[in-house]
């Protein structure tokens, strides 16, 4: 086993502790030479699954103390996506700040008038999907792969439906979790999606870019409680 696999073994695994022994947010977590112990790795590993879970907003270095809990990933994300299967998912994040940032600032600066009105569209249906009690993460992949095309550029497209598999478990999540909580959730959520669609009209790359960065931010965020 590499140890990229081995990481992500140990980052599951802390994470399974987070939630299996209750530690709340700000919590400390037990030392690096502890967690290698425990999950029978070296440091090395450990150190690198904390990177990432630090990377991904689940607990935070202090220096000279050790790593905390940050946040906590919601009970109801664990329907959707499997323990072992976290590490690759939440870590598309750090692929789609890049790609979808670059490609909603291209669609600002390229998009058409008919472009433009097919992403029109696709905000509508996300909003009446989201509003809906049906599933929506169809609707939400339809609007982000038209913001996408509207580079003129394929490479955007492919490379967002090659991360399709663990965005799906995502989108999906993120619906649910949000759902379960007050109404206002989901209103923020389709907000969110509102600028984007606004900078993109006012042909704001900037704009564009910082308003999808932000929305996805704070779609990882909602994934915790």
């Amino acid at each position: 086993m590499n140890q990229t696999r081995l990481s992500d073994h140990a980052y599951a695994g802390i994470v399974e502790m987070i939630r299996s022994e209750g530690l709340e947010v700000g919590a400390r977590l037990p030392s690096e030479a502890r967690l290698a112990e425990i999950f029978g790795m070296s440091r090395a590993v450990v150190r690198e699954a904390l990177v990432r879970l630090a990377s991904d907003g689940i607990t935070e270095a202090r220096r000279g103390a050790g790593s905390f809990v940050k946040s906590r990933p919601s009970d109801r994300l664990a329907a959707f996506v499997p323990s072992t299967e976290l590490p690759t998912t939440l870590g598309s994040y750090e692929v789609r700040f890049v790609l979808e940032a670059e490609a909603a600032r291209l669609a600002a600066t390229r998009r058409s008038p008919h472009e433009m009105a097919h992403i029109e569209e696709g905000m509508a249906l996300l909003r009446e999907a989201l509003l809906s009690s049906e599933p929506a993460h169809a609707e939400d992949r339809e609007l982000h792969r038209r913001i996408a095309l509207a580079t003129g550029n394929s490479a955007f497209l492919m490379a967002f439906d090659a991360l399709w598999g663990d965005v799906e478990k995502i989108m999906r999540a993120g619906v649910d979790i949000s759902r379960s909580r007050p109404p206002e959730v989901i209103a923020t959520m389709l907000r969110e999606h509102e600028v984007i669609v606004d900078a993109i009209r006012a042909q704001d790359p900037d704009g564009a870019a910082l308003a999808m960065r932000w929305h996805l931010w704070e779609g990882r965020r909602r994934l915790m409680p």
